[in-house]
């Protein structure tokens, strides 16, 4: 890398981008406006074929290949048409290979023809994928220059699977420099923007996940989230995400920052338009069972039975959750205090028990989860980062600063204890609350962010979602509404409860987050996805 400057390698790696587009699918005038969301449907690249087939769910979607009234290769070419605007909006690609994924799509269209059944629950579906996901034959460079022009050998596990079930892959989006922040920005390609408004972060780490699939250009991605990795993204671009526990969903052979680090666990889940397309793809992905193909993933099978019996609460005295406006750290933007309000609302007013739930000790925690993150001194990073002489991106040295002394093997032994007690503390809190109120509390519901979907580079508290990877709780995003200058009046009679909380609320610009999206998470007990995904579901029918 040395006799090579990075920013030759960036110049290339942009150019082979750009001529991964075929000239047809090329934006002829770029759209002056902020918002981009419509845009697809006006610039002429786009039949109506592929309009229509592209604003559906991936359940319609795959109902319809399964009949054979949609053809793999048909749906393939809209999507790959759809992406390629989208990166040309957005920016929000590190490698899009549209020629592999239509030979994919024509063998599944074969296979098809010849036996008269599909190949599995995602038979003919073009699925985008984080650029953490190694594909054989293509490049993972996960934002790092030096690792920009090294060939995966073989697929990632999850890859492996959802190929058997049917699923096409065309597109790798992007992703910060080093995954750990929440704006997605690397020296690769620079920054991805929001398509709800460029002047809007689309989030981080799966920003460029969040970006394509809220523009349509992808029907459902698979993102990763260690510190809010997937919830954030989901949440500033309108959509659904699933931060599952660890060991529910195969992650073996992916890419990552800080390999080996086994106190806090990056996990893998998708983001979609819906949650039923949350439910095909988890559902998909347990019946290849993955615990035969990755150790760390625990033989569970998808458990009807669990979502049945919070479709019985549902039906026979309502659901019972609790929520809360704050973490007692930093306190949310208007516009997120009254999203929660409105879930609150509604499950009231249609017969849910609703109870307020008291944080427990969430600066501590987030004190822990940061310690945990730079325990090694940040030289797994950095060493990557220094290996092309690229600089770090502005956003780094917030998380995880070179400057911080290395934790020596006894320390971290005394973290990984303290962050079990804190896990079994929080669980008795949970408890106490069901003994207090004589009941079972399905789910606790709160901020994923203190803010909507922020302005570029003012990203600054983790905690809302950070905290529950500490817990390693299962954690559902679903959007409720859109900051309104209106209603979400700056708070006059703010009284910070400290310095990031000053700074947090001192970023709040009505007028500048007016339509910006405004989420919720519903968080349940470790390994809960069933119960979540279909609590989670109520609330989305609800509102």
């Amino acid at each position: 890398m040395a006799s090579v400057s990075w920013q030759s390698i960036v110049a290339e790696k942009k150019a082979s981008i750009e001529n991964s587009i075929p000239n047809d699918w090329k934006i002829k005038n770029a759209p002056s406006e902020d918002n981009l969301m419509d845009f697809p449907e006006r610039c002429g690249i786009l039949s109506p074929f592929d309009l229509e087939v592209t604003s559906l769910s991936a359940t319609e979607l795959v109902g319809r290949l399964a009949t054979g009234n949609l053809k793999a290769v048909d749906l393939t070419l809209s999507f790959c048409k759809r992406a390629a605007v989208a990166q040309q909006l957005l920016n929000c690609v590190h490698l899009f290979f549209p020629e592999a994924a239509l030979v994919q799509a024509r063998q599944l269209d074969e296979y098809y023809a010849r036996h008269n059944k599909t190949v599995g629950p995602l038979h003919g579906l073009p699925i985008s994928l984080k650029d953490q996901l190694r594909v054989k034959g293509t490049e993972t460079s996960m934002g790092y220059v030096a690792w920009v022009g090294k060939r995966d050998e073989t697929d990632s596990v999850l890859v492996k699977l959802l190929r058997q079930a049917g699923a096409i892959f065309y597109v790798k989006t992007s992703v910060p420099q080093t995954l750990m922040v929440c704006e997605t920005v690397n020296n690769i390609i620079g920054r991805t923007v929001n398509p709800r408004n460029k002047n809007w972060s689309c989030g981080g780490s799966s920003g460029g996940e969040g970006a394509m699939v809220g523009i349509r250009g992808s029907v459902m991605g698979v993102g990763t989230d260690i510190g809010g990795s997937i919830r954030i993204p989901a949440a500033f671009n309108s959509l659904f995400g699933i931060r599952p526990s660890h060991g529910r969903l195969p992650y073996a052979g992916m890419a990552n920052s800080m390999e080996g680090q086994e106190t806090v666990h990056s996990v893998v889940g998708p983001i979609a338009h819906s949650i039923p397309d949350l439910k095909l793809f988890i559902k998909s992905v347990l019946e290849e069972e993955p615990w035969k193909f990755d150790s760390k993933v625990i033989p569970l099978p998808w458990r009807q039975n669990e979502e049945e019996v919070i479709k019985s609460k549902i039906t026979h005295g309502g659901l019972n959750i609790a929520t809360y406006h704050h973490d007692s750290v930093v306190l949310p933007h208007p516009p997120i205090l009254r999203g929660i309000d409105i879930v609150r609302s509604t499950l009231e007013k249609n017969g849910h028990n609703v109870f307020s739930w008291a944080p427990h000790e969430h600066e501590l925690g987030v004190k822990l989860i940061n310690k945990i993150y730079a325990a090694d001194g940040c030289t797994d990073v950095y060493k990557n980062i220094n290996a092309s002489g690229e600089p770090a991106i502005p956003n780094i040295k917030d998380l995880l600063n070179p400057d911080l002394p290395k934790a020596d093997v006894n320390e971290i032994w005394d973290v990984q204890l303290q962050k079990w007690h804190y896990q079994c503390a929080y669980l008795d809190k949970w408890r106490e609350l069901e003994e207090k109120m004589g009941r079972e509390i399905d789910a606790i519901i709160g901020p994923i962010s203190p803010t909507a979907a922020i302005r570029h580079d003012q990203f600054r508290y983790y905690g809302y979602a950070s905290i529950f990877n500490l817990l390693d709780f299962s954690s559902v995003v679903i959007p409720v509404t859109f900051a309104d200058k209106e209603k979400d009046l700056k708070n006059s009679n703010f009284q910070p409860m400290g310095k990031i909380d000053a700074e947090v609320q001192a970023e709040y610009d009505p007028e500048a987050y007016h339509g910006a999206p405004v989420a919720v998470q519903v968080v349940g007990r470790r390994l809960s996805e069933e119960r979540v995904l279909a609590i989670a579901e109520e609330i989305s029918r609800l509102l």
